[in-house]
């Protein structure tokens, strides 16, 4: 488990998002990819989009944008219809005086990782990086501003033609609410909210259901 992380944010194998699952035939195939945040709202997106897709995530904690060659692992050789991805937080950790990515790598990361989603033939949606709060604890946690970040992303993804998910906005206002104390990572209730955002991108994008016989 990384830094304030609970069973629930992380990747490990006693939390149920990271279990594999098994898909019901002839329903569409999402692919969820992200760090902690994502893994913490992997269980109720599937529960919101049951019966409507399968809902399949990265077996990782996604981390940085720095990702394109873990990508195409991630995609293997299978049909997706749609995939929701973000990538943020951990870019915006700041490692030896710096960020780990800055924003001009950053924006070359993200045209670099839509090409790749784009080639699989689904449906791109980017969602945009949670709050990080004014102070996180313990005091070797830092991070650099993040709207910037979120503005990067934004850019791109208007230039290449992706639906964006605004999680950023979708919690902020309530995010002294469902954030846990100093920390970057979400209570139940707070994963929940994004959740119910993630899943309504998903299915606003999802294929038209197939006609009956």
């Amino acid at each position: 488990m990384n830094e304030g992380e609970h069973v629930a944010d992380a990747a490990v194998p006693e939390n149920n998002a990271m279990a594999p699952i098994q898909e019901v035939a002839g329903l569409p195939r999402v692919l969820l990819i992200g760090d902690s945040i994502s893994i913490a709202y992997t269980l109720p997106v599937r529960a919101l989009l049951k019966g409507k897709a399968n809902v399949i995530r990265i077996p990782v904690n996604g981390q940085s944008s720095n990702a394109p060659d873990r990508i195409t692992a991630w995609l293997g050789t299978g049909k997706w219809d749609v995939i929701h991805v973000n990538f943020g937080i951990w870019d915006a950790k700041i490692r030896g005086g710096k960020p780990t990515t800055d924003l001009a790598t950053y924006e070359k990361n993200l045209h670099a990782v839509v090409a790749l989603l784009k080639a699989s033939g689904a449906k791109v949606i980017w969602a945009t990086t949670t709050p990080i709060p004014p102070v996180v604890k313990p005091d070797t946690r830092k991070f650099a501003p993040l709207p910037p970040y979120n503005e990067v992303a934004l850019k791109v993804m208007k230039e290449e033609g992706v639906a964006v998910d605004d999680l950023y906005n979708v919690i902020l206002p309530d995010e002294a609410k469902y954030q846990h104390p100093f920390d970057v990572h979400y209570t139940a209730e707070g994963s929940q909210i994004l959740a119910e955002s993630v899943a309504k991108s998903i299915e606003a994008q999802l294929p038209p259901a197939k006609a009956g016989p």
